[in-house]
């Protein structure tokens, strides 16, 4: 049993720490319940801790890439992580899509890495979100048959919607540097009093 905890750890960090493309963690879950003798409990806690430090792990890599890109995409993205770091509503708004977003989460942290921002608070916060949704999916797993569990992951594998959104997410990332964030923070100019 605990070789199998071993290699469910393993496969959850590994598809966490991919940096686009990789299967939802819920489907490897998901056939480690239908396919081993794993309590759900201990399932959603190691899909949850170690999908957080996949995460992090991801969101720490990518912080690195900030020593290879220019100075202009250096201070584009310093500005961002300013205003976010001042803003304490938008940083919570921030942390709340974490806990709720649909969208595929690699590319959230990867953004945060490259801002620089504090990566415990949306790592806690993805981990409270992915406690919830796991949990729904594997205690939901009774009414999904393994054949259809397979065509699903299947499915999301190959659905041009999903590699299309990955892909613009992708370019979002990119184009995060490439905006000049300071001058959409200025203050706009007030007219002079007469």
């Amino acid at each position: 049993m605990q070789s199998t905890y071993f290699y469910l750890a393993l496969i959850v960090f590994a598809l966490n720490i991919a940096p686009a493309f990789a299967p939802p963690t819920w489907t490897v879950l998901v056939l480690f319940k239908l396919n081993s003798n794993i309590p759900s409990l201990p399932l959603i806690l190691i899909g949850a801790i170690f999908a957080g430090l996949g995460r992090y792990s991801l969101a720490l890599l990518t912080s690195k890439l900030r020593n290879h890109i220019s100075e202009k995409q250096n201070n584009n993205l310093a500005a961002v992580s300013e205003y976010l770091n001042r803003n304490k509503a938008k940083r919570l708004l921030g942390l709340v899509f974490f806990v709720i977003s649909p969208l595929p989460s690699a590319q959230l942290f990867e953004a945060v890495g490259l801002m620089g921002l504090r990566l415990i608070p949306f790592t806690v916060a993805f981990f409270l979100g992915r406690i919830v949704s796991y949990s729904i999916y594997v205690t939901g797993i009774s009414a999904i048959k393994e054949k259809g569990l397979s065509d699903i992951i299947l499915n999301n594998l190959k659905s041009p919607i999903g590699i299309g959104l990955q892909l613009l997410l992708l370019a979002g990332i990119y184009l995060l540097t490439r905006v000049e964030w300071s001058t959409l923070q200025k203050p706009k100019n007030e007219f002079p009093r007469s």
